[in-house]
Parts: structure tokens; sequence; C-alpha cells
């Protein structure tokens, strides 16, 4: 190795230990191949034990129609009970909504009445959520709607309501709830 100032000259060429050490990896390897070919072969954990008799005539069984309760019970599949979705609302009950809908939205600030379609689309589907709840208390996760509607848009729309006294929220139980109220 030379060493001037500013630069540092490293040989160019392999050492003779690299060689050696190569070498010995090479043997390494070939002696754990020739190892693994000469093992033999890991055997059944399950042996088959049936076995083949010349003789089965004096081994037939013969049932009489007897079946047991337990066999009847397995043949059931399971069935799952049927989620609810959200009740269908009619012509009239959507328009009313709507209209309710736009009186929220117009006593919120600014940005979710106008600029931004995709705030008002996101408040509209917030509100909806809030609406469905019929009373019972709401957590944030289940406002959550990926991709358009994540975590951090849901927190604003709810932010917004509250400020508003639209939503109450609610954290006495242990968890943040958020209640509807409407328009006072």
């Amino acid at each position: 190795m030379d060493m001037n100032a500013l630069t540092v000259d490293w040989p160019q060429a392999p050492a003779d230990a690299s060689f050696q050490l190569a070498q010995r990896r090479a043997e390494q390897d070939a002696l754990a191949t020739l190892e693994s070919l000469k093992a033999p072969p890991p055997s059944d954990i399950d042996p088959d034990k049936t076995t083949y008799t010349d003789t089965a005539e004096g081994e037939t069984t013969y049932t009489i129609g007897t079946t047991t309760n337990a066999s009847a019970n397995t043949a059931k599949p399971a069935t799952k009970p049927k989620k609810k979705g959200k009740p269908k609302l009619t012509a009239k009950e959507k328009k009313e909504r709507s209209l309710a809908m736009e009186k929220i939205i117009s006593c919120l600030p600014l940005e979710f009445r106008g600029n931004d379609p995709n705030l008002r689309r996101n408040m509209e589907t917030v509100i909806e959520g809030m609406m469905d709840s019929d009373g019972r208390g709401v957590k944030l996760i289940e406002l959550i709607a990926p991709p358009d509607l994540n975590q951090a848009r849901v927190n604003k729309c709810l932010i917004a309501l509250v400020n508003r006294k639209i939503v109450r929220k609610d954290n006495s139980t242990g968890s943040v709830l958020y209640h509807w109220h409407g328009l006072p």
C-alpha cells in the first residue's frame, strides 16, 4: 500500500490468502454435496400398514339403515348470518335527506361548501354515515372508506361538524364516539 497526500493506492491483484480461502471453501462445498448424496432418503413417518388378503369371502359386513345423529349433524353446512346493509331509501326520502344535507353543509366553513368538490363529497359521506347510525355512537374507524375517505379526511370532517355542534364528541367510555344531533 502506498499513501500520498490525498490518495491511497490499493493493490490491484488478490493476495495469496484469497486463493487459499477460495480453495478451502470449494473443498468444503464438495464434501457437503457428497454427504448429501450418500445420505439415505428420509423414511415415511407413517408407513402404509394395509395388507392384501386373498380371502375376502367371510369379511363382508352388512348394516341395515343404522345412522347416527352425529353423522347427520356433520352433513349440514354452517350458515352465516347475513349482514344487513343500510336500508334502501325511497325517492322521497332521498330528496329529504339531500335537502337536509344541503342545510348542514351550508352551515359549515367555506372550504366544505365550495371550491373543493372532493371535500364536499367526503363531508356528505361522513354525514350519511352519521345519519345512518340511528342515535348510537359511531367510531371514527367506522366512517373510513378507502381510498377516497381516509382517516385524516374523516377526522377533518368530524372536527368541522363538532365545531358547529351538529355532532357531539363523547369520550367518557374510554373510546371516542361521535353522536349525531343535527342542526340546532
